[in-house]
């Protein structure tokens, strides 16, 4: 494993935020980066972080992300509940928004963080979703 890949690498103001249980990167970036006091995650894929497959529909492939998600804010004792901001990717916006928001919705309580969700190319995938989350106090 390259430095850069390192669990918990620690510099001056970040730390990388690593976490078995979701998918390892494909390419030079961390799971999560904890910096002044919140946790940045990247934006994940619906990626069985064991087996690698990718549900068929939208919001199956929500509830995986948001899964993939969780696991990496629970190495640092946080939950979905601790996320502000949420940036959603969608590769058919006006089809899949219905579906995507409902499976989102059984994620999050009220208040649920703000969140943008935008049409985008994506690689084979349907959503790729990335969060910010206070760690601090």
């Amino acid at each position: 494993m390259s430095p850069a890949h390192e669990q918990h690498e620690v510099r001056p103001g970040k730390e990388a935020v690593h976490s078995a249980h979701a998918p390892r990167p494909a390419g030079a970036y961390s799971q999560g980066v904890l910096a002044g006091g919140f946790l940045y995650t990247a934006g994940f894929g619906p990626q069985d972080p064991v087996t690698g497959e990718v549900p068929g529909t939208v919001g199956e492939q929500t509830a995986q992300v948001l899964r993939n998600i969780r696991s990496v804010l629970a190495e640092r004792a946080l939950t979905l509940d601790d996320v502000v901001k949420v940036t959603v990717h969608l590769a058919h916006l006006h089809r899949d928004f219905a579906a995507f928001d409902a499976a989102y919705g059984e994620f999050f309580t009220a208040p649920c963080p703000v969140r943008t969700t935008v049409g985008s190319e994506l690689m084979d995938i349907l959503v790729e979703i990335d969060v910010v989350a206070r760690a601090g106090n």
